[in-house]
């Protein structure tokens, strides 16, 4: 099966439709040779396909979003070179960002971007028909909802402009709407998708109608809506599309990339196409690079800049005979000792990494920059996930303890490889497990922070953490200035 990869020339072009062409006198009379305006694209079946693509591009910069998501939380301190390497970053793992933190305006600006190219694709949804377009549309729905779902996790209310571009002056017209009614609009949009997606994709990559379902139970557990999220997330699983992969240990290797626990994974290939100066326009997954071990040498690893580092407390959440811990965490005192490999510290050292994604070692072929260019694809929802939500749900929701018990269960006996670590706590307790499994279980995948926020521990949990204004990150200076008075700043910021 063809894996579905967005390339960025792609955007490029695509940007370069949506923006007026800037001339000198040099270049006045020169006929371009190649013209046309985003009002007349879209006059063909291929023509809509690569919007569709241009629309996937945008979640390879979501790289971003995890590094960050998981630096953000307890589990990880940021590290790197020093104190001051990607400042943007050490002031999220701090809690001391501000409206002018130009990694936090890169999130914004980047889901943003996807947003634009959805609405774009929805502006012309109706110009011409041909078979399948259908489809696509339900495609592009998911992606808005999940585009608008990160920027509501991060900075809160969002202005929405429904199915149409957002245009120059937009910004004082329409105002952040609360969180609930954007909500409302991906609930819409994932809603409609469901029955138009696949069950399997025409492509690897591509959008399923678990993916929407499962995005879609997301969406009401982090809005408090148990009934809804456990229903939808039960039909999912009643499905039987999906299953945990046998053994863990290759999950978040290459073999063990778009397998039957992969519900949606973002796609990264070895590609070339990206530099230090657009990191947005990587193919490659550049989160892994920034994670890897700095100046290793050694087997199956190679170094990277010593980001993402693991905390002591991180660690020792996991439990003994949990098979997750070697796959999550890499010990490298001990890898060193066992291999002979050799590293250096950076800041922060903590002697521990996010195993989960560091580089690889690739083939001789590989002769790009390793650090940009690593194919290491995102999870970005795994079959574990949809059963602890809906674990989550059963239980928070008073539905059904018994039910929240097998789902958390089938976890667990995966990662132990027994049936002697079941859970048989019921209410308060058995919410206090499923927290714990969820964080063992999807350590260094960047949830953890938001699922503390959503439940109201981050305050006792983060240092630094101040409740009533970390739970959301500052909008961009710009943005407020741009909205001449429109748009209020994130509270406390």
């Amino acid at each position: 099966m063809k894996k579905f990869t967005s390339y960025t020339i792609l955007s490029v072009l695509f940007l370069m439709m949506w923006v007026p062409f800037a001339c000198t006198d040099d270049f006045v009379k020169v006929s371009p040779a190649y013209s046309i305006d985003s009002e007349n694209y879209f006059n063909s079946e291929d023509d809509y396909y690569q919007a569709l693509v241009a629309s996937y591009d945008l979640l390879q910069s979501t790289y971003l979003n995890a590094i960050l998501g998981e630096i953000a939380s307890d589990n990880t301190l940021c590290g790197g070179e020093s104190p001051t390497d990607v400042i943007g970053w050490q002031q999220v793992d701090d809690m001391i960002h501000t409206s002018t933190n130009s990694n936090l305006k890169d999130l914004w600006n980047w889901m943003f971007a996807g947003v634009q190219r959805t609405n774009y694709f929805m502006e012309f949804s109706d110009k011409i028909d041909f078979e399948g377009k259908e489809e696509m549309i339900a495609e592009i729905r998911f992606l808005r909802a999940y585009y608008q779902f990160e920027l509501v996790k991060w900075f809160g209310p969002i202005p929405v402009k429904p199915d149409a571009r957002f245009q120059l002056g937009d910004e004082t017209r329409y105002p952040r709407l609360p969180v609930s009614e954007v909500y409302a609009y991906m609930e819409q949009d994932l809603l409609a998708a469901i029955d138009l997606l696949p069950v399997t994709p025409e492509q690897t990559g591509r959008v399923t109608k678990g993916a929407a379902q499962a995005l879609l139970g997301k969406i009401y557990l982090y809005q408090e809506k148990f009934a809804e999220s456990a229903a939808v997330l039960e039909v999912l699983i009643a499905e039987g599309h999906y299953s945990l992969v046998t053994d863990y240990s290759l999950l978040f290797e290459n073999e063990g990339e778009n397998g039957p626990e992969s519900v949606f994974e973002v796609q990264y290939t070895d590609l070339e196409g990206a530099g230090f100066g657009c990191l947005q326009c990587s193919e490659g997954n550049v989160a892994v690079g920034f994670s890897g071990v700095r100046g290793y040498s050694g087997p199956l690893f190679t170094s990277g800049f010593s980001f993402n580092v693991p905390t002591q407390e991180a660690v020792n959440q996991f439990e003994a005979g949990d098979k997750r811990k070697d796959v999550a965490i890499l010990d490298i005192v001990a890898w060193a000792a066992e291999t002979s490999a050799s590293y250096t510290s950076g800041n922060e050292h903590t002697g521990y990494f996010n195993r989960k994604y560091i580089p690889r070692k690739r083939s001789d072929e590989a002769q790009n920059d390793l650090n940009l260019t690593n194919p290491n694809n995102y999870r970005a929802i795994r079959y574990a996930d949809v059963l602890l939500m809906a674990a989550e749900a059963l239980n928070r929701g008073a539905i059904s303890d018994s039910r929240a018990q097998t789902y958390l269960n089938q976890v667990r006996r995966r990662a132990f490889g027994d049936v002697y670590h079941d859970i048989t706590y019921s209410g308060t307790a058995l919410t206090e497990a499923i927290y714990h499994e969820r964080r063992v279980e999807l350590m260094g995948e960047g949830h953890h922070f938001f699922d503390l926020v959503r439940t109201g521990r981050a305050a006792a949990e983060i240092d630094g953490f101040v409740a009533g204004k970390n739970e959301v990150f500052p909008l961009p200076i710009e943005e407020i200035d741009f909205s001449n008075g429109k748009w209020n700043q994130n509270d406390n910021y």
